[in-house]
Formats: C-alpha cells, sequence, structure tokens
C-alpha cells in the first residue's frame, strides 16, 4: 500500500532552496573567530611579608626575691600565729572541717617566742628554768628531753656549739648525717640522750624507724628566725617546710594538745 503526499507548496520550496545553498558571504559582516582555549595561568607561592622584629622587648616582671623584701623592712619575729597559720595552709584544702580542729595548737603549749635579742643558751634557760632537775630524772632510753629542729647539718652544729651554757653535763646527740644513722640508732638504744639536735627529714626517719620515741619529749623548739645565705628561714625551704609539718603530725600535735610537749620558736 502507498501512501500518496501532497507536493510541497511555495513556502516549503523556498525553505528547502534556502537550507541547501551556502551562506552567502556578507561583506558588513566580520569572520567569525575560533573560540580560543585559555591557557592556565601558572601560580606563584610568595612568601609572607616578614615582619621587622620589634625592637622594643617586653619588660618581664622581675620575681620578688626575699632580699628584696626584708631589704624594705625589717625581719619580725616568729610568733605562735605563724606556725598554726602555716598549718592551715597546708592542711586546708585536704582535710575537713573536723580533722583541722584536731590539728590546731592550743594557745597554752607555746614558749615564750625569741625576740630576737636572745643567744640560743640563754634562751633555753628562760624556757627551761629546771633543767639541770629535769636532766636528773631522765632515765628512759630512745627518747629526748628537748628537740631542736633546723633547717641544715652546719646549723646544728652552730647551735650546738652556743648551748654550752646550757647543756652542763647532758649528753647531745646530732640527728642530721645520713651516713651515721647506723651509729644513732645504737646511741639510743643504748644510752640515755638528753637532747637532740637535728633536721626534720632525719628526726622523721627516726621516728618511722622506731629508733627515737617521744614518749619523754618535753619541749620541741624550732629554729624558726634564723636564715641561711639566701636569708630564707626553714619554713621557706619547701622540703624542709613539708618535712616539719609531716613530723608534728606525726605524734607532736597530739602531745602538745594533752599538754605533755610545749613548743618554742627561736
Amino acid at each position: 500500500m502507498y501512501i500518496t503526499r501532497d507536493p510541497p507548496d511555495d513556502e516549503e520550496l523556498e525553505k528547502l532552496s534556502s537550507e541547501s545553498e551556502p551562506a552567502q558571504d556578507n561583506p558588513d559582516s566580520k569572520p567569525a573567530t575560533s573560540k580560543k582555549r585559555k591557557q592556565p595561568a601558572e601560580c606563584f607561592l610568595t612568601r609572607p611579608e616578614e615582619k621587622e622584629e620589634s625592637t622594643v622587648k617586653v619588660k618581664r616582671r622581675r620575681k620578688k626575691k626575699i632580699s628584696d623584701i626584708l631589704a624594705k623592712s625589717s625581719p619580725k619575729p616568729g610568733v605562735p600565729e605563724d606556725l598554726q597559720k602555716l598549718l592551715n595552709q597546708h592542711f586546708g584544702t585536704k582535710r575537713s572541717v573536723i580533722e583541722l580542729e584536731e590539728l590546731k595548737l592550743p594557745d597554752s603549749c607555746f614558749l615564750l617566742a625569741n625576740d630576737l635579742t636572745h643567744s640560743f643558751s640563754s634562751y633555753l634557760k628562760e624556757i627551761c628554768p629546771k633543767w639541770a632537775k629535769l636532766r636528773k630524772n631522765h632515765k628512759e632510753k630512745k627518747s629526748l628531753l628537748v628537740l631542736i629542729i633546723c633547717s641544715s647539718a652546719l646549723r646544728c652544729l652552730e647551735l650546738i656549739k652556743s648551748m654550752t651554757a646550757f647543756k652542763g653535763d647532758c649528753k647531745v646527740m646530732k640527728l642530721f648525717a645520713k651516713h651515721i644513722k647506723v651509729q644513732q640508732m645504737h646511741m639510743l638504744e643504748n644510752g640515755v640522750v638528753h637532747l637532740g639536735v637535728g633536721t626534720p627529714g632525719r628526726i622523721k626517719a627516726l621516728v618511722e624507724q622506731d629508733g627515737l620515741s617521744l614518749n619523754s619529749l618535753k619541749y620541741l623548739i624550732l629554729d624558726w628566725n634564723w636564715r641561711d645565705q639566701k636569708l630564707r628561714r626553714m619554713i621557706d625551704i619547701p622540703e624542709i617546710r613539708k618535712e616539719t609539718i609531716d613530723l608534728l603530725e606525726m605524734g607532736i600535735i597530739k602531745l602538745c594538745r594533752e599538754d605533755s610537749v610545749k613548743l618554742g620558736l627561736f
């Protein structure tokens, strides 16, 4: 079956002829330009501009030294409130209110504080007027009547030399050198010692090892006001301060609260 189609009209003939004929050049029109592919632009890494170093240096605030503070004000002798404040600062965030109350030292346990006019012998004579009778009646081994705590071995030797007028014929023991600790234990176990002078770390170790008993202790003297070459007191040295507080907590505070031991700040 064949499908017949009507012959194209005039409009369709014109359209077909215009599509088949090549386009004539138009003198007024510009020749078509082919599109050029853009070349990739080169990328260069540029160094950041170096800022000129400022010639003005920032002044750092210099930490104040103890010597600077003392230069502006004369040193004040230690008082019982200073020791109590030290204990509160150390245990304040670690203990409960009830525990802090148990660490409080009563005013009655403190001896007369040194006003920086006493020699060591004169201070000991004033706080312990019945020393001759006390040392005569002392017979217990591994124990002391008077315990003096210093910051260093050299300071211990100085105090031992300066107490000649006070000690009389009593037995004095050095409690500081680690290399003679065996000898210290032997002397305490086999003899009667009246007075001991030492550093808090060594004394603490002897108490922990059961080489030194605090049962007969009557007086504990802290070398509070003395300053070393850097003008530091024993409580200004972190290690000595901590060992002193540990020693006090090991039983001395309890004895002070029971009125068995008296505390002095020299």
